[in-house]
């Protein structure tokens, strides 16, 4: 998480704020200006006297005897509660154990390099900062801040700062977890010991105010969470000593004082509010000894509560299109769930509809192979690291709110349980997940109208296949953490993700490679004269926004469809519109169609980005072969695209799968030149292990673009309407897609799909008739059975199926209509 750059001239921040906005800016800034002036007394450590009086009235009458009072009450006292596995620790180590018995050794060995200054951060493994480790040295670039106070220090230059996100990853200190584990595990006191070494010397090296770990708000609240976390893991340790922790105190008094007073309300209101919002419950829930320890909690709670209604929109996606903060927000969310319900909060009411509007969210854009596409930005961090999963992984979260819950559904897509839920949730919570038995959730494909997600897939099973297209506004705020990938798609098949978001990389320098992640050339999607559909205008903003507006959804057993259009094309000269349209004819495959409309000669490319272990092979002009696996397990995705006078060439790019990670993978473009409106069509066709390509060609039609698909077993006939009649060889309708299937030994078609219009024939025989318009209907002959889905019609030909009576399984028409079927049903 980044926050804009200050070289913003301050005429230019202030037009246009609120007088309440200038109030609080005025506020912080004469806070900030007392601390650089060294008025403020929050720029220093309180002596043991003065600390006494933040403290409840009953620790200020012995500031003698404070620190060894304040510790014996931290030990002995059993509320307020933390996460119940705080109070099972032999249960919680016995469970881990038995249930991920190598585990220990992965805790152990990386707590051994954490006590060496040996850490893996932000894709980057075994960075090196030093013993005893150097909090503000960027080890990749040696680059090392001033210590000036923090309002002072341009964390975003480079030159200044190198890889701010590395210095910063170093300071939350979610190592402590890691010590904490080894700890439970070994009962060694050297992990204590560091622990305590590692928190002397930070508060040592970072006195108040001073250097840029203090230069984040969110970045405090993080280090707060971790602080907390770690002294519940040592809190019986003899290291932790009464000196050690009174400081520990002191500092987190200071740290939240900082977050109270400069919190991200109007400078980066996202999850930097509610990341800070949370680690304020946190303190003022967690440390009632704080005088201030209620406002703390109100406010947290108050912030959290308003701002995840703005965040978390009706259909649960996140509002700043990015699927990664998704998780961060969805992890708040979960903390926030089980501690307020531990200390009486009323989680229920205000957060628990919005946390399962989230996790809804999530789960149905969880890929089938367990991962999920990261789409917009990815900042590498978590809230807390309490698990070893990928950082595309987010069935932990899944894994919980199954036993939150009780929702079978989310059991079902989570799969395995998750360690993250022993550590939130105890024992009691691994025994609840493993009880609950899994059912899939009820609907396969789904939209989410309100974030522009929709996903089409044909199963939950992991050989499932799955497409997610972005067909959503640009972001929310600034559009900061968005990317340009108006009505992209990522593209799994059989359970192998083939068609990715290549991701996000950095944040920092060089400009250009966080730019060309961010562009449209980067995503599943069409470019139009080389130019992106939204420009950037900086590392968290944007010159130029695409607008995208959905025109259809449909999602049935047999198929669904997708079609929207995005105007980032319009500031060309003379303008563009790109409309784009997806099919996917379940258990067959998909057919995507670019119409791009402009009277100009701009070139239009289709760019495709392949997962980093998938092969690529162009055959033709128009038609390549994507390939993974063994030789013995070999699958394939066949891509044919049709469009005048373009060519398909093969490169070489990169994906990020997580942040400052780089994998070399596979391209393809397809490049159109021409003049006026142009149109490609894209096959992407499965394949099994013998792998054969399907003969597919263009063919001719009136009045619209059709297309033969013929394999040993069946010929399909595509028709993909310009508006009105339109006919090409055996058939004929006025819908805007028609599609067939025969077999090839039969005379009769097996199945159809018609979307729009109200008829269609197959050699004369009229298959559908329909007094209106219909959005959407398929059969497909079973045996004796014609299977009906979609809108209902007055006449759907048995007898030209070759079938003996209608089975109507989904009518979403009128009831007239809805009779009408039902009588020849009977």
């Amino acid at each position: 998480m980044s926050r804009h750059s200050r070289a913003t001239p301050l005429w230019t921040k202030l037009r246009g704020r609120s007088f309440a906005e200038l109030r609080v800016r005025a506020r912080q800034w004469l806070a900030a200006w007392s601390e650089r002036a060294g008025i403020s007394a929050e720029v220093r450590v309180p002596p043991d006297e003065t600390f006494a009086r933040v403290l409840t009235a009953g620790w200020a009458a012995s500031p003698s005897s404070l620190a060894a009072a304040l510790l014996r009450d931290f030990r002995a006292r059993t509320t307020p509660r933390f996460f119940a596995a705080f109070g099972q620790r032999t249960d919680v180590v016995a469970t881990l154990r038995s249930r991920w018995p190598d585990l220990e050794g992965r805790v152990v060995a990386k707590a051994e390099r954490a006590r060496r200054g040996q850490f893996d951060f932000l894709g980057r493994s075994h960075l090196d900062f030093g013993d005893p480790v150097d909090w503000h040295r960027d080890p990749a670039s040696g680059a090392r801040p001033r210590d000036w106070h923090w309002s002072r220090i341009d964390h975003l230059n480079p030159k200044v700062a190198g890889d701010y996100k590395l210095i910063w990853e170093l300071n939350r200190q979610q190592y402590f977890i890691t010590l904490g584990k080894a700890y439970w595990y070994t009962g060694d006191e050297r992990y204590a010991a560091t622990f305590v070494e590692h928190l002397m010397d930070w508060m040592g090296a970072n006195p108040p105010k001073s250097g840029m770990n203090w230069a984040s708000s969110l970045e405090v609240a993080f280090r707060v969470i971790s602080w907390i976390w770690g002294l519940y893991f040592f809190r019986t340790a003899p290291s932790l000593t009464p000196a050690v922790f009174l400081q520990a105190l002191k500092f987190l008094y200071l740290h939240g004082r900082h977050i109270e007073t400069y919190p991200s309300t109007y400078y980066s209101p996202n999850t930097h509010l509610t990341g800070e919002a949370l680690s304020l419950l946190y303190l003022g829930t967690l440390f009632p000894e704080f005088r201030c320890a209620r406002r703390w909690q109100r406010t947290g709670w108050a912030i959290l509560v308003e701002q995840l209604e703005k965040h978390v929109r009706p259909d649960g996606s996140y509002f700043e299109q990015s699927t990664y903060y998704h998780r961060y927000t969805t992890d708040f969310c979960l903390h926030l769930s089980v501690l307020g319900q531990l200390n009486g909060l009323p989680v229920e009411a205000a957060i628990h509809e919005r946390l399962q509007r989230l996790l809804d969210h999530l789960m149905y854009i969880t890929q089938p192979d367990g991962r999920t596409p990261l789409v917009g930005d990815d900042d590498g961090g978590r809230l807390l690291s309490l698990d070893e999963r990928a950082a595309d992984d987010f069935r932990a979260a899944l894994a919980t709110g199954a036993v939150l819950f009780n929702r079978r559904d989310y059991r079902y897509v989570a799969g395995e349980a998750a360690e993250e839920t022993v550590w939130l949730l105890g024992c009691a919570g691994l025994r609840v997940f493993d009880e609950l038995q899994g059912e899939p959730p009820r609907a396969t494909s789904r939209a989410f109208a309100d974030g522009g997600y929709y996903v089409m897939r044909d199963g939950w099973a992991k050989d499932a296949s799955s497409l997610l297209v972005d067909g959503g506004p640009h972001g929310a705020l600034s559009g900061g953490h968005a990317h340009a990938d108006a009505l992209g798609f990522t593209l799994v098949t059989r359970g192998k993700a083939v068609l990715v978001d290549p991701g996000t990389y950095t944040y920092t320098s060089p400009v250009k490679r966080r730019d060309h992640f961010r562009s449209t050339a980067a995503h599943n999607t069409v470019t139009v004269a080389d130019q992106s559909s939204s420009v950037p205008g900086g590392p968290f903003s944007w010159r130029h926004v695409a607008q995208s507006s959905l025109i259809a959804w449909t999602s049935g057993v047999q198929c669904d469809y997708f079609e929207a259009m995005q105007d980032g094309y319009a500031r060309l000269t003379p303008p563009a519109r790109h409309y784009r349209a997806v099919l996917f004819l379940k258990g067959a495959y998909w057919v995507v169609r670019d119409r791009i409309v402009t009277d100009g000669d701009h070139d239009i490319a289709l760019h495709l980005h392949f997962a980093p272990d998938v092969a690529l092979e162009i055959l033709h002009p128009n038609r390549a072969v994507a390939k993974w696996g063994s030789d013995s397990t070999r699958d394939a995705l066949q891509i044919a695209v049709f469009g005048r006078e373009g060519v398909m060439k093969g490169g070489q790019g990169s994906v990020s799968k997580s942040y400052g990670e780089l994998s070399s993978a596979r391209t393809a473009v397809f490049i159109a030149r021409g003049h006026g409106q142009r149109e490609l069509v894209s096959f992407l066709v499965p394949q099994d292990g013998d792998y054969h390509a399907l003969d597919i060609h263009e063919r001719p039609a009136i009045n619209a673009r059709s297309f033969m698909a013929v394999d040993g077993g069946f010929e399909d006939v595509l028709l993909a309407g310009g508006g009105g009649a339109a006919a090409s060889g055996d058939l004929s309708t006025d819908a805007g897609w028609a599609w067939v299937r025969r077999p090839r030994d039969g005379e009769l078609p097996s199945e159809f799909v018609m979307l729009g219009g109200r008829w269609l024939s197959w050699r004369g025989r009229r298959l559908v008739q329909a007094d209106a318009p219909v959005r959407y209907i398929a059969a497909r002959v079973q045996g004796s059975e014609l299977r009906v889905e979609g809108d209902a019609v007055r006449a759907c030909d048995v007898d030209s199926l070759g079938a003996a009576r209608v089975v109507l399984t989904r009518v979403s028409s009128v009831a007239a209509h809805t009779a009408a079927l039902a009588a020849e049903v009977g």
